[in-house]
């Protein structure tokens, strides 16, 4: 894997050693969030419904989110895992491409409620390569009817800027390691490349954890909430330290691949 540890629920052995969910508090403090934990559900529409959740974030309500659980099989049937996605379009979802590896045959949506949905289709990058520095770690999971959810916008217009809140949403564990529950919190951006934003782990801070993979890293514009990144990796393999990566969005061969591969996708 690199230099850093991939965030999916695959299912493996080797992958659930690497990324498992150890989760017990620093004690060191760190930056505190310009937004509480405690209100990133806001950010997706939806209401907390109980805390904590992510690693020390909030979990939310399901019933308005946009971000969606991701369960992928095999073409037997057989379960691989978990990721999570944003609906970017409403019949497009945007997650991570190490989620849907060559292994997977099959991706069912959950919206947290209800019956799976079927995806249609679904695809990576060409170019991603899962041992590269440089990963285009994108994806998009196609629906052949309308998810009936308001899609997030893609934050184009502007750089991410060190020092800004950001809001982190999934479906992956908590502090406890429990999962399958949509939780969002905040962090800080600590660093902002030209392929990768950072986000570091701290007492005041979320963190993603194994089954975030996919989902976003947003940052407020213009008064509403637009996805800056999608949740990629982290430094090491406990979920409670270290750096999380996200996959910039403002990259243009991110983003000029979502706008061919998500048609009339919006953007900030």
């Amino acid at each position: 894997m690199g230099r850093s540890a991939r965030l999916a629920a695959a299912g493996l052995a080797a992958m659930l050693a690497a990324c498992g969910g150890n989760a017990n508090p620093l004690s060191s403090p760190g930056p505190t969030p310009d937004i509480p934990a405690v209100s990133a559900c806001d950010s997706l529409g939806a209401t907390t419904s109980r805390a904590p959740g992510i690693v020390n974030g909030a979990a939310c309500s399901a019933d308005r989110s946009a971000v969606v659980l991701l369960n992928m099989r095999d073409r037997d049937g057989f379960a691989l895992g978990a990721c999570s996605g944003t609906i970017v379009t409403p019949r497009a979802v945007l997650t991570a491409a190490h989620c849907l590896d060559e292994q997977v045959a099959i991706v069912r949506v959950w919206l947290g409620s209800g019956a799976e949905v079927h995806a249609e289709s679904f695809e990576f990058h060409p170019s991603y390569r899962p041992d590269s520095a440089t990963a285009l770690d994108v994806g998009i999971v196609r629906m052949a009817e309308d998810l009936p959810r308001a899609p997030i916008p893609l934050l184009t217009g502007r750089d991410a800027r060190v020092g800004e809140t950001a809001i982190l949403a999934g479906w992956g564990r908590d502090q406890s390691s429990v999962g399958a529950t949509l939780r969002a919190g905040t962090a800080t951006i600590s660093a902002a490349g030209a392929v990768f934003l950072e986000t570091q782990h701290t007492t005041n801070a979320s963190s993603i954890c194994l089954g975030d993979s996919g989902g976003p890293l947003m940052l407020q514009e213009g008064g509403r909430w637009a996805i800056a990144g999608i949740s990629s990796a982290a430094s090491v393999a406990t979920c409670n330290t270290g750096t999380n990566f996200y996959l910039s969005i403002r990259n243009p061969t991110v983003a000029a691949y979502i706008r061919d591969r998500a048609a009339g996708v919006g953007e900030r």
